[in-house]
């Protein structure tokens, strides 16, 4: 049992305000942050703290005894390694749109371009390791994203309300194959226009949705205010056109989606808890300045239209935990809230451990101690606790009243 600190990744489209509020630091902070970590990943492993001469982090922890860490069964079936990564996201302005590779793609892409010679850290590579990225996020404020291909019929009534003569040839690709089809025709025909045509055809789009905008017409509103947000944060893109193609997405807290292999995506605005496969695979679409493998990304999308419920997630209701059911083998997600006073939630929940959990605290403290008695730890907001395969079966306690904290574990495993 272990008491963890995130590390904050500092990326351009994080929030000044919600990451540092959230672990009680100076807000707005100096520089955008977007991202707390808690994981093992090489990148920014999760911090050890008030442990004296043992490992300064959950990387170093693991890699001195993977087996007393994670378990034999984690080591055997994932390696030596931590399976998945466990963040707080906070997106003030939209991440890029982008997939993630299956796994047979990952060891296929991650074998070739070993063999090509790429380095690792190379702008233009596409996999970084063998692994394939399902991941899981979970709304902590209003959350808005963009995922899936949206009903094609739904796409042509928008492309249709929005009377731009210049969409008329993409317009009539969908009117005729109002599926898969048409949807790759579409996206892949934007992408790979010259910057010319995209240019001119952006703009003329933009003016179409403030036309609409300004009318009594109440249809695609969400779907048309991001059309100029994103306008406006990335002109002359083609991901721009791409989002109207694509479900818009507004998550209430409490409330996720789960993005399977090959489901594009953009994370637009809000804070969520964020929970993956432990993997650095991604293939961009747009709203990026950085590498897009128009190829690669073709290869790995999948176009089949699919509904905003089908993305998310079942949920289970066991006591205090409310659970996120999805197919990834290597993480599983809950939501525990408890209340100190006994008023509103149960004051503890009782934790069995047979694998590594992470128990991150997004408000209120708790108290974490073995069922047998001995160890003891106190977290608060921006806190974890590292829980390895050979700790005892923990009592969760809230110290305060509306305490939340976010479980990850290895579903097989987790009771």
């Amino acid at each position: 049992m272990k008491l963890l600190a995130g590390v904050v990744r500092p990326y351009a489209w994080g929030s000044r305000t919600a990451l540092a509020e959230l672990r009680g630091t100076p807000s707005p902070s100096t520089h955008p942050e977007a991202e707390l970590w808690f994981g093992a990943h090489p990148a920014s492993p999760a911090k050890i703290l008030g442990e004296i001469g043992g490992p300064e982090d959950l990387l170093a922890a693991i890699e001195a005894d993977p087996e007393h860490e994670l378990g034999a069964s984690i080591t055997d079936e994932f390696g030596p390694r931590l399976p998945y990564l466990l963040k707080i996201l906070a997106a003030q302005e939209p991440l890029s749109l982008q997939a993630h590779p299956s796994l047979d793609q990952a060891i296929a892409g991650f074998e070739r371009e070993n063999a090509a010679g790429l380095a690792m850290d190379a702008p233009d590579r596409n996999y970084r390791d063998p692994s394939h990225k399902p991941e899981l996020v979970v709304a902590l404020t209003e959350f808005d994203a963009l995922a899936g291909f949206r009903d094609p019929h739904q796409t042509v009534e928008l492309m249709e309300l929005l009377a731009v003569p210049g969409l008329a040839p993409y317009l009539g690709m969908l009117v005729e194959q109002p599926d898969e089809t048409g949807l790759r025709a579409v996206f892949t025909t934007w992408l790979t226009l010259p910057d010319s045509v995209i240019g001119a055809l952006v703009p003329d789009v933009l003016a179409g949705a403030i036309r609409v905008l300004g009318s009594a017409d109440q249809r695609f509103r969400l779907e048309l205010r991001s059309l100029l947000e994103l306008g406006e944060a990335y002109p002359g893109d083609p991901g721009v056109l791409a989002s109207m193609l694509l479900n818009r997405i507004r998550l209430q807290p409490g409330e996720g989606i789960y993005l399977s292999a090959g489901n594009l995506h953009a994370y637009l605005h809000g804070t969520a808890v964020e929970l993956m496969a432990n993997s650095d695979n991604v293939l961009r679409g747009g709203l990026t300045p950085k590498h897009i493998d128009v190829p690669e990304l073709l290869r790995v999308l999948d176009f089949r239209p699919v509904t905003v419920e089908a993305l998310k997630p079942d949920v289970r209701s066991l006591g205090a935990e409310r659970i996120y059911l999805t197919p990834a083998p290597e993480f599983r997600l809950s939501r525990i809230e408890l209340d100190g006073t006994g008023v509103h939630a149960a004051q503890s929940i009782s934790l069995d451990v047979t694998g590594p959990q992470i128990l991150a605290v997004i408000s209120g403290r708790v108290a974490v101690e073995g069922t047998g008695g001995g160890e003891h730890l106190k977290a608060g907001p921006g806190d974890a606790v590292w829980l390895s395969a050979a700790d005892p079966d923990v009592v969760v306690r809230a110290v305060s009243s509306n305490a939340v904290v976010f479980r990850a574990i290895v579903p097989e495993l987790g009771r």
